[in-house]
């Protein structure tokens, strides 16, 4: 039988139409410039501490056909944004890019971590031809707890402390030493609990999480009953009871040990699992046990948590880590090329390179060990000596990219009261009077520009006023600073007193 080259053309279009077109996937670097979009507006939409809490770590996969794939680093993440946030998130793609009707969440690197029926789960519902194919292990670590009444183990979804992370590796400066000895002295420590709780806080890279694992280290080579959680873990494991209906028994196991370490504890959101954090809280310093907990803020700055579970960490053992003095940074560098040296023996690095490397690189220990990485990848790559010329090469991204320095609405307050002979409390009250008004009007400018705070957040500070008094305040001293140079000048000495 013969065909027209018509009959043949829509033939095979009824062909392929039958076998169905392949995804379409979209141009990464437009995905990429639109999924930094979506973030900024997410930013914007939802305030600095709600966007840093749960979408800082959110991030693009893939987009295809209609759908845009999206990952978190935790089980925990996903069920609260998905439980929370993804009509907002949804919304705001769309208008991004209209042809999204779709997103989807998943867990980076989810099939190590899901227990193996959910894995196998998800398996089937995506390719079903493939659902008899074993599913992945799971291998997530899971820290066994011993329970107070039976003496039988339970499994407790917390996190497992770091080998590396003990006190024989933790460099001890004059900003570390208070924080170090009380939590030495919490671990060894055999009889009622001591400052309890001890609660540390620093920036970003400073070593309270190395603090919090050395900790535990020590107090169960003591013999006592410990378990380390993040915030998340703490989140995930409550709202995973409330499921399986088990929450009690959730809660008895947290509270059958002698000592229970939080990290990262900004982290902890939601109504319900804030007052099963506090209720935690009171029971174990009630009975004894110890808590020893982190943040990166003092817990006066925590104002998303439950006012009584601040009130009751703050009376406890408050210690700042400081900023690591050159000092210190130096014998950090020392420490971590020793160790490098042992696994690559030829390389050396001299006195003058590790001071100039300590001397520049000053944001936190983190940079530091980049540094002694970078040092050792010229090492090994090019069989070069290192110099000062090659480490001032090596480093360049960590000096340029140094964080600047953070700056709390408190040290605000005090600089400005003291600067204009006033009190705290004179700018914190109700007080009217012009030689009040103005510094606390500075203040307030100072800290919308130089802190992450919203305006509601700043009002709270200021003797809990209106943001719109706050905004208030920021628009008059703009507008007086462009009219006044002697104002602007003294507004710029306050800015980098300050960020000295």
């Amino acid at each position: 039988m013969l065909f027209s080259g018509e009959d043949r053309d829509r033939g095979m279009a009824s062909s392929l139409a039958e076998i169905g077109s392949p995804d379409q996937a979209v141009d990464p670097k437009l995905a990429a410039e639109t999924w930094a979009r979506v973030k900024r507006r997410l930013r914007a939409e939802l305030g600095e501490d709600v966007f840093t809490s749960w979408f800082a770590r959110l991030e693009l996969d893939t987009v295809c056909n209609d759908c845009a794939s999206l990952t978190v680093p935790t089980r925990f993440l996903k069920s609260w944004i998905e439980a929370h946030y993804i009509d907002r998130v949804l919304s705001i793609y769309r208008s991004e890019n209209d042809s999204i009707g779709r997103v989807v969440l998943a867990v980076r690197g989810a099939a190590m971590r899901e227990p193996a029926n959910n894995a196998a789960r998800r398996v089937e519902e995506t390719h079903p031809a493939k659902s008899d194919s074993p599913p992945p292990r799971p291998s997530a670590p899971v820290v066994a707890v011993r329970s107070a009444d039976t003496g039988e183990l339970s499994d407790m979804a917390g996190a497992p402390l770091d080998q590396r992370l003990t006190f024989e590796h933790f460099i001890v400066g004059r900003s570390n030493a208070l924080a170090h000895a009380a939590g030495d002295r919490i671990a060894r420590h055999d009889g009622p609990a001591l400052y309890n709780p001890l609660y540390v806080h620093a920036g970003v890279g400073l070593g309270k999480t190395h603090l919090l694992h050395a900790v535990g280290h020590e107090a169960r080579a003591q013999g006592k009953r410990v378990i380390y959680l993040t915030a998340d873990r703490f989140m995930y494991g409550f709202v995973a009871s409330l499921k399986a209906q088990t929450s009690l028994a959730f809660k008895e196991k947290l509270r059958g040990i002698d000592l229970l370490i939080i990290d990262d504890v900004q982290f902890i959101q939601g109504r319900t699992i804030q007052q099963e954090f506090g209720h935690t809280l009171n029971a174990l310093i009630d009975s004894g046990r110890q808590v020893v907990i982190a943040a990166d803020r003092p817990p006066s700055d925590l104002e998303s948590l439950d006012e009584r579970a601040r009130s009751r960490l703050a009376g406890g053992l408050v210690v700042e880590v400081g900023a690591l003095d050159e000092e210190l940074r130096g014998a950090i560098l020392n420490a971590r090329i020793g160790a490098v040296k042992c696994a690559h023996s030829s390389f050396d690095v001299s006195e003058d390179v590790i001071a100039y490397v300590a001397r520049h690189v000053s944001s936190n220990g983190r940079d530091l060990e980049g540094a002694v990485n970078r040092l050792l990848a010229h090492a090994t790559l090019t069989g070069m000596p290192v110099t000062l010329d090659t480490a001032e090469n090596a480093i360049r991204d960590l000096v340029k990219n140094r964080e600047p320095k953070r700056v709390k609405i408190e040290e605000i307050q005090k600089l400005v009261a003291s600067r204009y002979n006033v009190s705290r409390s004179d700018i914190l009250s109700e007080r009217r009077t012009a030689a009040v008004v103005r510094p606390r009007q500075i203040a307030m400018y100072l800290s919308k520009v130089l802190t992450l705070r919203s305006l509601p957040e700043i009002g709270r500070r200021f003797g809990g006023r209106d943001h719109t008094t706050v905004l208030h305040a920021v628009r008059k001293i703009e507008k007086a600073i462009g009219d006044d140079t002697s104002l602007c000048d003294e507004v710029e000495l306050l800015k980098r007193m300050l960020q000295d």
